[in-house]
């Protein structure tokens, strides 16, 4: 079990990542990879990501760098979550390959003990070998476009309708209602958060007046996961409750009401609250005066709201917005 203990500075800093961990998917999707659990939508998921690594020439490195590195036991090198990530995808990525060599010399020393570095290639990482990061952060980069990319819609619909329920609960109640309406493998008991935790041993960490960053995770597995490295801001990432499926009806569905671009726009503000209207051009891949037009009739038709800040113009989803990515007319969910 892991036991995280606040303060009551610590409850005023613990916040709802307000996007998609494009490095915390990625590693958990990892996990997915190597497993052979879960339902026959997670079977043809896994299929389909093999299919097309295989299409892309991606496998052998796979198999030499990505899978040692984050192995589906009790420890993966920090430093591949940064929490820049935040930021956005970009940023994650550049955060990943500028991680400081001290940084990646003592993670895949801890690797190193728990029995990993199987191959040469992570053997130049574990040396600091700056070459070796940026080859990293291109790996990273094209797995994700393969594997990732084609389940954004879904995962950008199941993880805003988490955010949602979860942000309405911290409106309503505050940080201690927001931390006890989490999955059933997190219990808030004051003033500590008990988490069911994969590696099995006690542990326990303090916050010291640091906040806690909430991270939910659509392709986490069973049981939360937090850094472990206590220097690094104090993250937990926790699987939503929600299995990765192959579900590309509802997906359809939604492209039928409000047309191909519309939705993905819709699903971009969802993904990312609060970004601007050129963010979401860039993301939908259109011009920025297209953008605007979608944006605009998405917002009279209350899916989503924005609002001027200087010279931008930042768009968040509506509650009916919400409602209608997730497929479900109420926001309110019974936590066991």
């Amino acid at each position: 079990m892991l036991r995280i203990v606040f303060t009551a500075e610590d409850l005023a800093l613990t916040r709802l990542a307000p996007r998609t961990d494009l490095l915390w998917e990625m590693v958990s999707s990892l996990h997915r990879l190597q497993s052979r659990d879960g339902d026959q939508a997670l079977a043809a998921w896994r299929r389909q990501a093999h299919l097309r690594l295989t299409e892309r020439g991606l496998l052998p490195s796979l198999r030499a760098m990505l899978l040692p590195l984050a192995p589906r036991g009790p420890y993966f090198p920090d430093f591949l979550t940064p929490i820049q990530a935040q930021l956005g995808d970009e940023p994650a990525l550049q955060a990943l390959v500028d991680t400081p060599r001290e940084r990646v010399r003592r993670d895949m020393e801890v690797l190193r003990n728990s029995g990993g570095l199987p191959s040469a290639d992570l053997e130049d990482l574990a040396r600091g070998n700056q070459g070796a990061m940026r080859r990293l952060g291109r790996v990273v980069a094209d797995y994700c476009r393969a594997v990732l990319t084609p389940c954004w819609p879904e995962a950008d619909r199941a993880l805003a309708g988490e955010r949602a329920i979860v942000q309405r609960h911290f409106l309503t109640g505050g940080a201690e209602q927001m931390l006890a309406s989490l999955t059933p493998t997190i219990r808030w008991r004051p003033p500590v958060l008990e988490v069911d935790y994969p590696a099995g041993a006690g542990r326990e960490v303090h916050l010291r007046g640091r906040g806690l960053t909430l991270i939910p995770s659509y392709f986490g597995r069973a049981n939360p996961v937090a850094l472990v490295d206590p220097a690094l801001p104090p993250v937990l990432t926790y699987p939503i409750p929600r299995r990765v499926t192959a579900d590309a009806v509802a997906s359809s569905a939604l492209e039928a009401l409000l047309g191909r671009t519309r939705a993905a726009i819709l699903n971009c503000v969802a993904r990312a609250p609060g970004c601007s209207t050129s963010e979401l051009a860039r993301d939908a891949g259109v011009s920025v005066s297209t953008a605007s037009e979608h944006a605009q009739v998405l917002r009279q038709a209350n899916l989503i709201a924005s609002i001027r800040q200087a010279n931008l113009m930042l768009h968040h989803t509506t509650e009916l917005g919400t409602a209608l990515l997730t497929g479900s007319p109420h926001l309110e969910r019974t936590r066991n």
